[in-house]
């Protein structure tokens, strides 16, 4: 169908014409019309984004929008997007102090972290291209894997605290698996960003492409919340961090919050509700051929799967919590 995402960055021409060098839209370099695939709520993008907000993370503001494009008679609907900022433009620009710092976007087997798939092929630079250092990245991977691991678990938190927020990430990680975000570290080798934060020297995790969350999932579904269904080996940061006992009272700690404040029931089903009414005439009025929508009755099935979903995770915590 029709309905394609889209990517427009709006100085990419500017060696060929001079005249746009810097041109910007309203202040952005480049944006991101996401086109809600597999979701008949239109809500996952946007809310998930928020929730990961809530607690405080860097993440990609979100809109949505109605899309028409003229290709060739005339304006056509193509219908409900969500607008999504792009993470190398103002997200690193407007929420950290600086957007000097190395930021990476993984992709492939080295963004496992597991041992010896370390590529710099892998953590393509989104800034800072042509600085051929990735020492950030093999310091991280290194004290990963360290021995102290075992042998001396204090010495192992303080080399793996002084290269990588770990708090940030504990955080991100009790966000993700409370909501249920499948696509992305844990199960796929891609959807984040890491960014040297020049104020802390310390690669932070950012969050990207959550379409696919607010649900069980695809490829085996998400992780359980002990992560009992996960190969340590296979993604370390997870497994390494959860079998420590102090990362694990970390998480804990962030889990609790997810239920009780950045993920609460009754206040995100409220957020439903609101953003259901914003968008259902847009999501009605999409056409065959420009939409995934299958059915009348597709709309409201999707937001009703998301209001039973956030009890669910709920009651999640509930059991996975003492």
């Amino acid at each position: 169908i029709l309905k394609l995402s889209l990517k427009l960055d709006f100085d990419e021409f500017e060696d060929d014409y001079p005249q746009i060098d810097n041109q910007r839209f309203y202040g952005f370099k480049k944006l991101s019309l996401k086109n809600n695939y597999e979701d008949t709520s239109f809500l996952r993008e946007k809310v998930a984004a928020e929730v990961f907000e809530n607690a405080g993370l860097a993440v990609s503001h979100t809109a949505f929008y109605e899309l028409y494009i003229d290709h060739g008679d005339g304006p056509e609907y193509f219908g409900l997007y969500t607008l999504v900022e792009e993470v190398d433009d103002t997200v690193i620009e407007t929420q950290f102090s600086s957007d000097d710092g190395n930021l990476y976007k993984p992709e492939y087997s080295g963004a496992s972290f597991a041992n010896g798939t370390f590529s710099e092929s892998h953590f393509t630079k989104k800034t800072n291209e042509d600085d051929s250092d990735w020492s950030d990245i093999q310091t991280l991977f290194e004290v990963l894997h360290a021995d102290t691991r075992l042998s001396d678990p204090e010495l192992w938190r303080t080399g793996l605290d002084s290269i990588f927020d770990t708090e940030v990430f504990l955080k991100y990680l009790a966000v993700n698996t409370v909501i249920q975000n499948w696509d992305t570290y844990g199960l796929m080798t891609h959807n984040y960003y890491l960014y040297n934060n020049p104020d802390t020297e310390k690669l932070t995790w950012i969050p990207w492409d959550n379409n696919e969350a607010l649900q069980e999932g695809k490829m085996g579904g998400s992780l359980e919340l002990d992560f009992s269904d996960l190969n340590d080996q296979a993604w370390p940061l997870i497994g390494y961090m959860y079998n420590d006992e102090v990362y694990r009272a970390t998480y804990k700690r962030f889990v609790s919050q997810v239920r009780d404040e950045w993920f609460e029931p009754t206040a995100i089903q409220s957020r439903y509700n609101t953003y259901a009414n914003l968008v259902e005439p847009s999501a009605a009025s999409e056409v065959s051929g420009y939409t995934f929508l299958r059915s009348d009755a597709d709309f409201s099935r999707g937001i009703s799967a998301l209001q039973s979903h956030a009890n669910s995770r709920a009651l999640a915590v509930d059991n996975y919590l003492p």
